[in-house]
């Protein structure tokens, strides 16, 4: 595994028990692993009859599962993933280590803004990222945005597969309790109240004022960064997968 540079202003929202015992998302949130399947399935759709692109980049890899879907839709591309915490990288590392031995996949310790900062402009064709963009502050995830935009190359691709808030703020709020009472299900079930509360706390961080992301502001967020078409190919509750191009 390959992991460079130095954190600045990303927080560690998945340090500690969660980090350590992250697959048992598939349990709480069965859409997260699915959204993770689409994001891959789209980037092949995308790329079919395209010339082949010399790199790509995922931000927030984690413990690679979305990296996986990416590197078999890249066929031969190279592919950067990047993550700020060091665990997450030790469960993709072992997760992909063959894909990393053959020379297909870079990991990366960094935070997404301070990584991409130092990327030249129009750096990448593909830029891919699965529920990461959620867990910014929304300042944070401006200069995301636009620093994605930034090293996109012209013509390119990116995609989101993530937790996009209903603009229904009570349906919104419904949605959210149904998934909490799965959270209790699930760790009740598993004797794991410890990772419950965990989760909990990470839930009301997700959707506190200054970090949840509605659709409708995103997508009006990333339009006026200057992505065309932007674009919702796929809804599920709180979860969607949508995309910018770069004209």
């Amino acid at each position: 595994m390959n992991a460079i540079s130095n954190l600045h202003t990303a927080e560690r929202l998945f340090s500690g028990p969660i980090a350590e015992e992250y697959e048992k998302l598939a349990l709480i949130c069965p859409a997260a692993a699915d959204m993770s399947r689409r994001v891959g399935e789209f980037v092949a759709g995308w790329l079919r009859g395209r010339a082949v692109p010399d790199n790509a980049l995922e931000l927030g890899c984690g413990t690679g599962v979305t990296t996986a879907a990416l590197l078999a839709a890249l066929d031969e591309v190279p592919l950067t993933a990047v993550d700020s915490e060091p665990s997450m990288l030790v469960q993709a590392g072992a997760n992909l280590a063959s894909w990393i031995e053959a020379g297909r996949l870079r990991l990366v310790e960094n935070d997404a803004l301070s990584f991409l900062r130092d990327q030249a402009d129009d750096s990448f064709e593909v830029i891919a990222s699965a529920f990461t963009l959620h867990n910014f502050m929304n300042g944070y995830r401006r200069e995301v945005l636009q620093e994605i935009f930034r090293v996109l190359k012209p013509g390119g691709l990116f995609v989101n597969g993530d937790r996009y808030g209903l603009d229904d703020t009570l349906e919104h709020t419904r949605l959210i309790q149904e998934e909490v009472k799965q959270y209790f299900k699930v760790f009740r079930e598993l004797n794991r109240i410890d990772l419950l509360e965990h989760w909990i706390v990470h839930l009301f961080s997700d959707e506190s004022p200054d970090r949840v992301m509605r659709l409708a502001p995103s997508l009006d967020a990333m339009a006026e960064i200057g992505f065309h078409p932007v674009s919702v190919h796929y809804r599920d509750e709180v979860n969607a997968l949508v995309t910018g191009s770069k004209p």
